[in-house]
């Protein structure tokens, strides 16, 4: 689709939502949101024709990209047939949403509750763990993010968390493994797997493993910076979780459908946890869905009592249609066999590349279309490029770059001192090798910044 400028649709737009809209995490008076006409594909475009590659997929979410001609059909078939019902009920859509799911999760995580999205979804994976356990608290990551309802922005480990943080949650905070900013001192990747796992032990002990219901952690962190486990974390903290009774919950919200290579990122370490929530990619976010995949064990509790939980678009027609027509486009259009060769051949490699001639590149992390760039001031010292949870002048060096890579037509997915790279899952080779042309460019700007 060529963009047809508009820019008098495109003032009245930003007028009405300036005038009407609340923005969420945003101080209202200080953005200036962009005014977009279309989508298709891997770009979108704004009302004077200007054309963005889109680097971040939405938030993580447009996993086949925008405007695929087949859901789009299917959401329109799916609202002539049957646009709603309650979900007491069962319905095609939705019982077919669920069987497809089931099928590609791993272990007996055959059960399916449906959500509205990814923070709903970690709300019931916890509300699940404690009734199934008895027991109260939960254990989190510090750099997490699980959503921003209740339960889900205490669990968070990144600063959104700090203003709505009650400290009264039944959440303990642990460090999990980033080797590149190691808590614990380690200089290997094995080191960095023992470590944190004696220290989450050391935690359940002095926590009182008889009150922990969950540990619960995102398979591989998304926007607290995609910094893939060591070999056997996660497989230890199965064997942790297994030894002290305690639910092992994998956030699989960004991660999950194809964002990794595999179907989910669990699928890369052979780990099979008691409850999975997904969102996001499910569906490409064309619709809102997301929801928690259960295993036997906590299914079973629910088998003669009653869940206490439950929405009123839980399932709805229009998002398990969309999410049944995606599941089957990645199938038959071998997407996620595209998002691993895309990161392995030409995103992966172009990083590094980048990486050798940029100063302030001090790390490239990643795998399929999951990879992020901790941008430095020293290489040595590892000093990040801003400080963490800059704002205003302190984060200029990012506001630099941002402005460099969105000039180019690239639109970038920052967070503090990285941009991560996170486009659709089905972007082809000459897309992601134009984009990774635009991010030398902007490069050059953090690169100012460098001691």
């Amino acid at each position: 689709m060529t963009p047809q400028p508009n820019p008098q649709v495109g003032a009245a737009v930003k007028a009405a939502d300036r005038a009407h809209v609340f923005h969420s995490w945003s101080a209202q008076e200080l953005i200036d949101p962009l005014a977009v006409a279309g989508a298709e594909g891997s770009y979108f475009w704004d009302y004077d024709g200007k054309r963005y590659l889109d680097f971040t997929s939405g938030l993580v979410f447009t996993n086949i990209g925008y405007q695929h001609p087949k859901v789009v059909a299917a959401i329109q078939e799916q609202a002539a047939t049957l646009v709603t019902f309650a979900p007491a009920f069962a319905v095609e859509a939705r019982s077919e949403a669920a069987r497809l799911i089931a099928e590609r999760t791993p272990g007996d995580l055959d059960k399916i509750f449906f959500t509205n999205g990814g923070a709903e979804a970690v709300e019931n994976a916890t509300r699940m763990a404690r009734l199934h356990t008895g027991r109260p608290k939960v254990l989190s990551a510090y750099r997490s993010y699980h959503g921003a309802t209740s339960a889900a922005i205490n669990l968070t480990g990144d600063p959104r968390r700090w203003p709505s943080d009650n400290g009264a949650a039944g959440v303990v905070h642990f460090w999990g493994p980033f080797l590149y900013r190691s808590p614990f001192h380690s200089e290997t990747e094995l080191q960095e797997s023992e470590r944190a796992l004696q220290h989450l032990e050391d935690t359940i002990a002095f926590e009182g493993p008889g009150t922990i219901a969950a540990v619960i952690l995102e398979t591989i962190p998304g926007t607290a910076g995609i910094m893939t486990p060591p070999p056997g974390y996660l497989a230890g903290v199965r064997t942790l979780c297994d030894r002290y009774g305690i639910v092992f919950i994998l956030d699989e919200v960004m991660a999950g459908f194809g964002r990794t290579g595999k179907w989910f990122a669990a699928d890369h370490y052979g780990v099979t946890p008691d409850l999975m929530t997904f969102a996001k990619g499910v569906n490409s976010g064309y619709v809102p869905l997301g929801g928690v995949a259960i295993s036997g064990a906590v299914a079973e509790t629910f088998a003669r009592r009653p869940y206490p939980g439950g929405l009123t678009y839980s399932g709805h027609p229009l998002a398990c249609a969309a999410a049944v027509a995606t599941i089957n486009v990645m199938e038959e259009e071998g997407i996620v066999d595209q998002a691993a060769y895309v990161g392995e051949t030409v995103i992966g490699p172009g990083l590094r590349e980048l990486a050798s001639r940029h100063p302030s590149v001090g790390e490239v992390r990643g795998t399929g279309v999951f990879w992020a760039l901790e941008l430095v001031r020293d290489r040595e010292t590892r000093e990040p490029l801003v400080p963490y949870n800059a704002a205003g002048a302190d984060n200029a060096p990012m506001a630099a770059f941002g402005a460099a890579a969105k000039a180019g037509g690239l639109w970038p997915f920052i967070n503090m001192n990285r941009t991560h790279v996170v486009p659709p899952c089905n972007i082809t080779e000459g897309e992601a090798k134009e984009g990774l042309a635009v991010l030398d460019e902007a490069l050059a700007l953090a690169d100012e910044y460098v001691v």
